[in-house]
């Protein structure tokens, strides 16, 4: 790795004011799937750690990220006219135009709002780089409440062909919403990194949908459907992932004097069974340290950090000033990390 990359973001007094969550109600327990696909029972526990997901039935990701968005208004005491910028922060969208982001506004009813809205996607990080150009905005004074949203369906997107993959994703949707923390109180975003490496982006990809192979190349559509279902070399990235993670965990943390393992709580992405065991025996979390829900959640792409912090919010296991890492890996190959003090 090259150390002489230099994304680290400075410390801003960001709060989170409040966060929301949203599951669709449609649950696919492992089960149905193994009978489906002709797995052995207990097969798709122990290779992707899911014992259930939910799947969207006729929602749309916009209808998911309006749900999450009214919660996390909610719960910070704010009505919608008092944002001033929406962030949506996915993988997957409902068109490739118009914006999602416009269309979470209209499904609230908020349409005729005029409040500015625009995708950050970098994948499984999406959220975390919505976090860092959130922050760069509280800072400059141009924005003062911002609201993120994280709203993904993957279920419609699966390669049945592609086993672990394809028993791994789960459907929902997060949102929070973000402020400057008042004088006095800790809450802050200390620093944040994105590292990206070009040489890994067709480990992860969705090929069709593009100019690359568009929908009206209707004979390579009629010969290659799975071209536009998604695909992953799983070895491929968690190999390239962790071959990058030390060095980048050494420059994430090496501004601001202590480490991941000093941190009060580890929100990681909620990529697979391998690589939640993999980290945590690599980085020795400890057990009350760190939060797994694959299991009841499956891999949701971006949603899946947001989804996780809340829950983890959710069940007091994160108080006010504490020290919080948010740390992924995404499509790319892109490694992310965030650290703030909630």
């Amino acid at each position: 790795m090259s150390m002489n990359i230099t994304n680290a973001h400075a410390s801003v007094p960001l709060k989170i004011l409040g966060m929301g969550k949203y599951l669709p109600p449609r649950t696919v327990p492992s089960s149905i799937l193994e009978a489906q696909m002709g797995l052995k029972p207990g097969w798709i526990l122990q290779k992707s750690g899911v014992e259930v997901r939910h799947w969207a039935a006729h929602e749309s990701n916009a209808e998911l990220g309006a749900q999450a968005l009214t919660e996390a208004l909610h719960n910070a005491g704010l009505a919608y006219e008092e944002l001033d910028l929406i962030l949506n922060a996915s993988g997957s969208y409902d068109y490739p135009i118009p914006d999602t982001s416009c269309l979470i506004q209209r499904a609230m009813g908020k349409g005729r709002s005029g409040i500015p809205s625009f995708t950050i996607d970098a994948t499984c990080l999406s959220f975390i780089a919505a976090l860092d150009v959130a922050a760069s905005f509280l800072a400059s004074g141009r924005y003062q409440r911002i609201a993120i949203v994280s709203a993904e369906i993957s279920s419609r997107s699966l390669n049945l062909d592609e086993k672990e993959s394809a028993t791994l994703l789960g459907d929902g949707a997060a949102a929070a919403i973000v402020g400057l923390a008042p004088e006095g109180e800790p809450s802050a975003l200390l620093q944040s990194r994105l590292e990206t490496y070009g040489d890994g982006a067709m480990y992860t990809y969705v090929k069709g949908g593009g100019n690359v192979l568009h929908p009206n190349a209707r004979a390579h559509t009629e010969s290659h459907p799975s071209d536009f279902t998604f695909h992953m070399d799983g070895p491929k990235v968690l190999g390239m992932a962790f071959k990058q993670l030390r060095p980048f965990l050494k420059a994430l943390f090496k501004p601001l004097g202590f480490g991941l393992r000093d941190c009060e709580f580890i929100v990681p992405h909620q990529a697979s069974k391998g690589a939640l065991d993999t980290a945590r025996r690599l980085f020795r979390w400890r057990e009350d340290q760190y939060i797994d829900h694959l299991a009841t959640h499956g891999n949701c792409i971006a949603a899946s950090i947001p989804m996780a912090l809340y829950d983890a919010i959710d069940q007091n296991r994160i108080s006010r000033g504490d020290r919080v890492c948010l740390l992924g890996t995404g499509a790319g190959l892109s490694v992310g990390g965030l650290v703030l003090v909630y």
